[in-house]
């Protein structure tokens, strides 16, 4: 099982706590995390499965691996820069995404749009008045974001 973590580059204190809570419980439910491999939301998700002996994959945008954040298990290196987001959500089962920019919008776009199961921490709000399901599934807590995810990945 692969679990995707987007999310800010620059997290608020509880945004990084919360990553790095969510690094926790994916490894503790035995599944892979995969993030964009650097700083910020993908750093602590990584020290966070890292601290539970999780494995963690960073998919990088530059061509340097050693760009990795030290907590990144398999850097793949990909020289495409944002366009790399695409990568990450093919690659995961589930998503959970954690406050975030831009660039987490992306990913959340490309989520919705491959219809890969989408749990929220703190990040953006979508109101699709044409759905009858929310896009995004809002969690509450770390653990409950992974039972989530897990669930989805299940079903």
């Amino acid at each position: 099982m692969q679990i995707g973590v987007i999310g800010e580059s620059h997290p608020s204190s509880e945004g990084r706590k919360l990553a790095f809570e969510v690094g926790v419980e994916i490894a503790k439910a035995g599944a892979v995390l995969i993030c964009g491999g650097l700083g910020g939301v993908m750093e602590e998700a990584s020290r966070g499965a890292k601290s539970e002996g999780g494995l963690t994959i960073g998919i990088l945008p530059g061509i340097d691996k050693t760009n990795a954040n030290p907590y990144i298990d398999i850097p793949i290196v990909t020289g495409l820069d944002q366009a790399r987001n695409i990568i990450i959500v093919r690659s995961s089962q589930a998503v959970i995404a954690i406050e975030g920019s831009y660039g987490t919008l992306s990913e959340i776009a490309f989520c919705l749009k491959l219809s890969v199961p989408l749990i929220g921490l703190r990040t953006w709000k979508l109101n699709c008045d044409n759905h009858e399901i929310p896009p995004i599934i809002c969690a509450n807590t770390a653990k409950e974001a992974v039972e989530i995810a897990m669930s989805k990945i299940k079903n």
